[in-house]
């Protein structure tokens, strides 16, 4: 499932003057390494009468190299991509296994590769002070890299500043402010002091609008946003370089588009060169619109494209009809709760807190959509092995005409009440309906525990676990011969009325049962 969006980024220089231009240098087309897919990619720069060559830097960064023979009164840059934005797994990787632990020290010949990401600027005392206070203590690397992110998002609140160049690690800290890119040049030193490859990075930030409010955690953007971002990139053997968005302690994902990764943040300027003495105006422009989306969960088929199906599906049914083609489908749909995907009443466990009121307010809710009128039956279901207790099962049935099956909803119980039945309560019920069909009430006879069965299982039990000891494994099977033995064995515990229908279906009858035991 993915989102493809296009990305505009104008950037516009106007001279009071005519003036010459040095070579430019433009750093604005997305890094070989970016993990979201480029879909398509322009550069438009006026004015036209220029020549451009594409190189690569030593670290692989696409530069734009642009030459203009003639003077002139402007400079403008265009941008336009088009991105495909699919989540990412930003932890979809695995370590080389002496990587795994932190601290570790690079093998000789990545520690040759990485010697310019290792470079340390000398460390001020709020800095050494910062870093006295990260405990070295051996722990998984990957959770050492997300401790020091989000320690620096705490620490270091994000300001818009639009003054040119980067703070010194030292004043960010002493501020406990800075922008992104002074948040990631505080990161690469802290990481680099801690003996990690570490590089600074500039590239695009786009943010979408969730489909669906998140239940916790961050909100998320208000509307669909893009702009120049900055942030960190650490290098882990195995995995390589792994980005650090320290504004929002989050590891790098879909949204981050890397544009140039460089060892100091100074060689990693969008467009860089000079120009002749003058007064300048500069124009900065960014928007971000979708042009497609895959249908999904969160956000599936508009109204439109569920009409265009739907009449599909009529034209299939149509030609299978016509062709008198019969099909058969199994399975069943399937449900989890929206706050809690991963509990265990969702994945293995029959019951839990929450699943037998949720699946109960589902079957209203589809009930009152296609069968307003039709019967309610929640019975047994599937059975599985090694389970104590058969699953629930709620059905509906209905009639194709229209006729209604069950007229008054508040006959049924729901399952928010509990109606307290008592042994008693149930015989008087059955007495009643053998009235209204016609039988004896005589033939309604009570039923208990199986004493035989529940003797049995107190034999089984070790000599130092009773009833209702905690350590039966059970739970289901340690409340039931609690609750067994502590009402008694003699205890009534339900009714019977045995019926059938006459064989001519005329009537319904009862009679006597002979059971071995003389009880049920």
């Amino acid at each position: 499932m993915s989102i493809h969006v296009a990305l505009n980024h104008i950037t516009h220089y106007r001279y009071d003057q005519i003036v010459g231009l040095s070579p430019q240098v433009v750093r604005l087309r997305p890094a070989p390494h970016c993990r979201t897919r480029i879909l398509a990619y322009s550069l438009k720069v006026e004015p036209t009468g220029h020549f451009i060559n594409w190189q690569q830097d030593p670290q692989a960064n696409f530069l734009a190299r642009l030459v203009f023979p003639d003077p002139t009164r402007e400079f403008k840059v265009e941008v336009d991509l088009v991105a495909e934005m699919s989540v990412l797994n930003p932890f979809d990787f695995f370590l080389t296994p002496y990587a795994e632990q932190f601290p570790f020290k690079y093998d000789s010949n990545e520690r040759r590769e990485l010697a310019p990401y290792l470079v340390k600027a000398p460390a001020g005392p709020t800095l050494s002070n910062y870093l006295a206070a990260i405990s070295r203590n051996r722990r998984r690397t990957i959770d050492f890299i997300v401790e020091i992110n989000r320690r620096v998002a705490d620490d270091v609140e994000y300001v818009i500043r639009l003054e040119p160049g980067v703070q010194m690690p030292e004043q960010t800290l002493n501020m406990r402010s800075g922008s992104c890119r002074d948040s990631a040049a505080l990161m690469v030193q802290l990481f680099r002091h801690l003996g990690l490859a570490a590089r600074f990075v500039s590239g695009y930030l786009i943010q979408l609008v969730p489909d669906v409010k998140s239940l916790d955690g961050p909100v998320g953007a208000k509307q669909d946003f893009t702009d120049l971002h900055a942030w960190c990139e650490v290098y882990l053997p195995g995995a390589g370089w792994i980005g650090l968005d320290a504004t929002s302690g989050l590891l790098a994902g879909e949204g981050h588009l890397p544009l140039a990764c460089t060892p100091e943040p100074s060689a990693a300027a969008p467009i860089s060169g000079t120009v002749d003495e003058c007064e300048t105006t500069l124009e900065h422009r960014m928007s971000v619109r979708r042009v497609w989306e895959a249908p999904r969960v969160t956000k599936p088929y508009s109204g439109a494209q569920w009409t265009s199906i739907e009449r599909l599906g009529h034209a299939v049914d149509a030609d299978l009809e016509t062709l008198d083609v019969r099909l058969t489908m199994g399975g069943e749909p399937t449900f989890v709760a929206v706050d809690d995907p991963d509990g265990a009443e969702w994945n293995t466990a029959a019951l839990g807190d929450k699943k037998r009121k949720l699946a109960a307010d589902l079957y209203h809710r589809l009930k009152r959509k296609y069968a307003p009128l039709g019967l309610m039956h929640f019975g047994q279901g599937k059975w599985y092995p090694g389970e104590q207790l058969p699953r629930w099962s709620l059905n509906c049935y209905w009639r194709n005409d229209g006729e209604p099956l069950w007229i008054n909803p508040h006959l049924v119980a729901d399952e928010n009440t509990d109606y307290r039945v008592s042994d008693e309560g149930a015989g008087r019920f059955l007495v009643r309906v053998a009235a209204e069909l016609g039988i004896d009430p005589k033939y309604v006879f009570p039923a208990y525990e199986d004493a035989f069965y529940y003797l049995w299982r107190e034999r089984r039990l070790p000599v130092n676990v009773d009833p209702f000891d905690s350590r039966l494994e059970d739970p289901l099977e340690r409340a039931r011969l609690a609750r067994v033995f502590e009402q008694g064995l003699e205890k009534i515990v339900g009714h019977v009325l045995p019926i059938s229908r006459t064989p001519d279906d005329a009537r319904w009858q009862s009679g006597p049962w002979y059971l071995r035991s003389e009880r049920c």
